[in-house]
């Protein structure tokens, strides 16, 4: 498709737009306007985008449909940009349009408080995504009027659905790439709306960068700056908003009561999926007499557990082998508790939670042009950010932690570590 197809393809009936507090108008064609007022769509403006994190950081109350609609737009001004750059691409109208709505849809299998139910087993979401796409008619109708191909969205979306065209992969490569306009918005969204500056990126530099070269991604070499930026800011943002002991107290706390329910039979994994906020505290509220469920309802409250513990995953590697495996995970528990309850007559199981939080890769495999036509894999020594600081980066993120009620002593928590787990493996 040459550049002047593609410009015309970009600009000509994209009359519509939106104010976006973080990129300003957002241009849209009638026919992308009315895929974005669709039911299945509008639901993620019932999702919080960073889950129980305003408790933490009050403005941190955008949604999930704020940060859809941001990465259409960066799809947009990404292809814009390809296309600037070169005469023609190997690039359709239809797949154009079918990339425009996958990055508009990406999230519409989304869960509420998404880091709480990560570690489940539940399907991803991005399967849920491309079943949806393709199973209801509503929104299937919606995706055909706007010029795209709904299998083709899907594809887009969900990397396990088999597919053999070019042209898709390129689109796969561009959504879910170091450089993805998925994460060039979430970093820089949620720093926006949670008032720090560690997310912000220099986007436009990032997307004026990116080229296209014998169907893939690559960024101009004297751009690389912009990649220790986004892994730096997503450290930051790790450290800072993500994993903030507020944010995790309040992740493992859901975890643990979905856990127990789930074991227990009392919800299943289909009770978890195509929810909102609403409908996901609704479960809580249907099965009051689950006990362990009024964890749920105390974040809805912001009364969070408390972090009395805190270990490097080495430290206790008994204790963290147990831990890291969420099927024995609630022994380890169990043993804290044990040795908690003799002092703390009050103390519920259930609010003994240990928390390892999921592994984070900080290592960038973006392909690099150089000034003489050439590319090439960025190599250790190209950027400070080498794989032994990704994994340092990682290692400094990731500890153990034990979340129990307010009254319970610093001293006490570590002493019932050490006891359970001094030399006891024979009763894990």
């Amino acid at each position: 498709m040459r550049r002047e197809e593609i410009l015309t393809l970009l600009y000509d009936g994209f009359t519509h737009s939106l104010k976006d507090p973080l990129w300003g108008n957002i241009r849209l064609s009638s026919t992308l306007k009315d895929l974005i007022e669709n039911k299945r769509v509008q639901k993620l403006a019932r999702i919080k985008q960073n889950g129980p994190t305003y408790h933490i950081y009050p403005g941190s109350v955008h949604t999930r449909l704020d940060h859809s609609i941001g990465v259409y737009h960066l799809s947009r001004m990404i292809i814009l940009s390809l296309a600037s750059k070169n005469e023609a691409l190997p690039l359709s109208k239809e797949g154009i349009m079918s990339f425009l709505v996958a990055s508009l849809l990406h999230d519409i299998g989304h869960f509420p408080y998404a880091h709480s139910l990560k570690e489940l087993s539940i399907k991803e979401h991005e399967s849920i995504a491309a079943d949806l796409i393709l199973s209801d008619d509503d929104l299937y109708r919606d995706i055909v009027k706007t010029g795209a191909d709904a299998e083709s969205a899907a594809a887009i979306i969900d990397k396990s659905i088999k597919n053999d065209d070019e042209e898709i992969e390129i689109y796969r490569k561009i959504l879910s790439g170091p450089l993805d306009p998925d994460k060039l918005d979430y970093l820089s969204r949620d720093a926006y709306f949670s008032g720090v500056p560690y997310g912000t990126q220099n986007t436009d530099y990032i997307i004026n960068s990116l080229d296209l070269r014998l169907g893939e991604l690559v960024l101009e070499e004297d751009a690389v700056v912009s990649i220790e930026h986004v892994l730096f800011s997503k450290y930051l943002m790790y450290k800072t908003i993500y994993w903030h002991k507020g944010v995790r107290s309040a992740t493992c706390m859901i975890k643990k009561a979905l856990l127990l329910a789930l074991k227990e039979k009392i919800i299943s994994f289909d009770d978890l999926y195509l929810k909102d906020d609403d409908e996901f505290d609704e479960i809580a509220e249907h099965f009051r007499s689950f006990e362990p469920f009024t964890l749920i309802d105390r974040v809805k409250h912001n009364d969070l557990l408390e972090k009395k513990a805190e270990f490097g995953l080495d430290e206790y590697p008994l204790l963290s082998e147990k831990a890291s495996d969420l099927k024995k995970r609630g022994d380890a528990e169990r043993i804290i508790f044990n040795a908690l309850r003799k002092k703390y007559p009050g103390l519920k199981e259930y609010e003994t939670i240990i928390d390892i939080p999921e592994p984070i890769n900080f290592e960038s495999s973006v392909l690099l042009l150089h000034h003489d036509g050439s590319v090439s894999r960025i190599r250790d020594d190209e950027t400070v950010l080498s794989s032994s600081v990704g994994s340092l980066f990682s290692s400094r993120l990731r500890k153990l932690s034990i979340f129990l009620p307010y009254y319970v002593s610093l001293s006490d928590a570590k002493s019932a570590v050490l006891e359970g787990f001094n030399g006891r493996e024979a009763e894990l």
